[in-house]
């Protein structure tokens, strides 16, 4: 009896391979925003440092991304860790906007302005659908 990767290349590529996936939790989301070497934060991070902005993150407002992206998974389209590139986006539009004009240089994101400026998308279940 022959496996299929006792086959020449050309042959193994003609099998359907189906493999079965699990949805991101919370877990699994607060660990992409940050361990990854370039992780998502990182780079917004990194980017407003350039303006001379220090921007952190409060542990409990990754928590509140991480969930929220997990919540907007499951009520629409499951597409994974790529949403959470678009719910960072709306998070820190206008900060990422005004950063070269902001008097104060030290931010912290917590837990109250994730929930503020998230708020619409959780409630216009229109516009989530929408939200990548």
């Amino acid at each position: 009896m022959s496996k299929p990767a006792d086959l020449i290349p050309e042959l193994q590529g003609r099998f359907p391979i189906r493999v079965e996936l699990d949805s991101l939790g919370r877990d699994e989301f607060a660990r992409i925003l940050t361990e990854p070497k370039n992780a998502l934060l990182l780079q917004y991070i990194a980017m407003l440092r350039t303006e001379g902005v220090n921007l952190r993150f409060a542990d409990e407002a990754i928590a509140e991304i991480s969930a929220f992206a997990e919540q907007v998974n499951n009520q629409t389209e499951n597409i994974g860790a790529r949403r959470l590139h678009t719910l960072m986006e709306h998070l820190l539009e206008d900060l990422l906007f005004s950063a070269p004009d902001l008097e104060e240089r030290e931010i912290l994101i917590d837990r109250a302005y994730v929930e503020e400026r998230l708020k619409d998308i959780k409630e216009d279940e229109d516009l989530t659908r929408y939200i990548l």
